[in-house]
């Protein structure tokens, strides 16, 4: 089997543009589907580009759930006639089908600690606007799974939940392109924090990367950085997608740590923007907004304290 073109996908939004990738094969698969706008105004004039149509693409990917990951899930589907399958590992499938479901994440974990009254208001109105449609997946696949697109292109599922619940890898068998969403954080993107909500299971799923899947390419969700540098894109190569892998979990070991060391702050220091954590913001030397959406921050510390985290 010959190996497949892989394009990467930019389309605007905000303070960050957002990144799908198109997987050139008999049956045209594409990875992630920005926001509601993204199909129309980024994806479809960049498979123009490259010579192909959206109308052709028969396979929609899901990484995980997020509003700017699934957003434009039903616009691209309509877009190609409604031909195209989506694909979503089944713990994440409810963002897809609901938008309700985003709202009531953000209020049972980083809501609690933004003081917004409109937090719940705004976020259903950004829900409104970013998300195309809700729908029903067509496939929802599971660890271990295998999805033949034509002759050319078999899919491997690997599950790497961390960041949500579930989210899953795509390696295209035989070339090892390894299609990660958001598992592999960093540093984090824009708010300069690492997003996840199980920190447990994203450290198993960095050395599921590392010692298991070893991607030959690796392709993030977003431009993840290192503390202090430019990021190096979201097509890594063999040797710096081990790399990064290696600093995510040495990144999660040492907020770990902090989380151990400072647990949560005294009730006389709440009114503080990073409260209750900001113990651990400042010996992490956290110097972010916390409250900028989507909060990594937050989103983080909920997930070693919400279910009691001791070292």
């Amino acid at each position: 089997m010959s190996a497949v073109d892989v394009h990467p996908l930019y389309s605007p939004w905000g303070r960050f543009g957002l990144y799908s990738f198109f997987i050139d094969g008999s049956e045209p698969a594409i990875i992630d589907t920005g926001i509601a706008s993204s199909p129309a105004d980024g994806i479809a004039a960049a498979l123009l580009q490259l010579g192909r149509r959206v109308e052709d693409v028969r396979w929609i990917f899901l990484t995980h759930g997020h509003i700017d990951h699934i957003g434009g899930a039903h616009a691209l589907w309509e877009m190609t006639g409604r031909q195209a399958k989506v694909v979503i590992h089944e713990a994440d499938a409810p963002f897809l089908r609901s938008r309700r479901t985003h709202v009531d994440e953000y209020l049972a974990a980083r809501g609690r600690y933004i003081n917004d009254v409109d937090g719940e208001a705004k976020l259903t109105a950004i829900c409104e606007r970013a998300i195309s449609g809700e729908m029903e997946p067509h496939l929802l696949v599971r660890d271990g799974d295998e999805i033949v697109l034509g002759p050319d292109v078999t899919i491997q599922v690997h599950c790497v939940p961390g960041h949500t619940a579930g989210s899953v890898a795509y390696a295209i068998k035989g070339q090892n392109d390894v299609f990660a969403g958001d598992a592999v954080q960093i540093h984090g993107a824009a708010n300069g924090f690492p997003s996840y909500a199980d920190p447990d299971a994203y450290r198993a799923s960095l050395l599921r990367l590392r010692d298991v899947v070893k991607p030959e390419r690796l392709f993030l969700g977003h431009p993840y950085r290192s503390q202090g540098a430019e990021s190096l894109g979201v097509v890594l190569d063999r040797e710096q997608a081990a790399a990064k892998i290696q600093e995510s979990l040495d990144i999660e070991t040492r907020v770990r740590a902090a989380a151990a060391e400072r647990g949560l702050d005294s009730p006389a220091v709440g009114g503080h923007a990073c409260s209750p954590f900001c113990g651990i913001a400042q010996l992490l030397r956290y110097e972010g907004d916390p409250t900028l959406e989507p909060s990594p921050f937050f989103t983080t510390m909920h997930g070693y304290f919400h279910k009691g985290y001791r070292s």
